[in-house]
């Protein structure tokens, strides 16, 4: 199963990465493929797949770390509970666009 954590961080920041990074993390995290299945369809190595999603988990993190805007957005829901949903829409609405 997939840290929803990190489909979170995709969601916020994946419109920041390549897009080869993105398209990769897009089939991972939201179609939910296997790495075989990633690597078939890019026309790569499985290794390849997993390389790339390890190194584009840690510049998700990093983002997170910057910028911070996962936490402001936890705090900002704990608080007005009623916002929640449209927080979630946003952030839904934000990740994986293409250019």
């Amino acid at each position: 199963m997939k840290d929803l954590g990190d489909v979170q961080l995709f969601d916020l920041y994946g419109s920041l990465l390549t897009k080869s990074r993105r398209e990769i993390c897009a089939l991972y995290y939201l179609c939910d493929l296997s790495l075989s299945e990633i690597a078939e369809e890019k026309g790569i190595t499985k290794q390849a797949v997993s390389d790339c999603i390890k190194k584009t988990r840690g510049q998700l993190l990093s983002y997170e770390e910057r910028l911070g805007f996962s936490g402001i957005l936890q705090r900002i829901a704990a608080r007005h509970p009623e916002l929640a949903g449209e927080i979630a829409e946003l952030v839904s609405a934000s990740g994986g666009k293409e250019e």
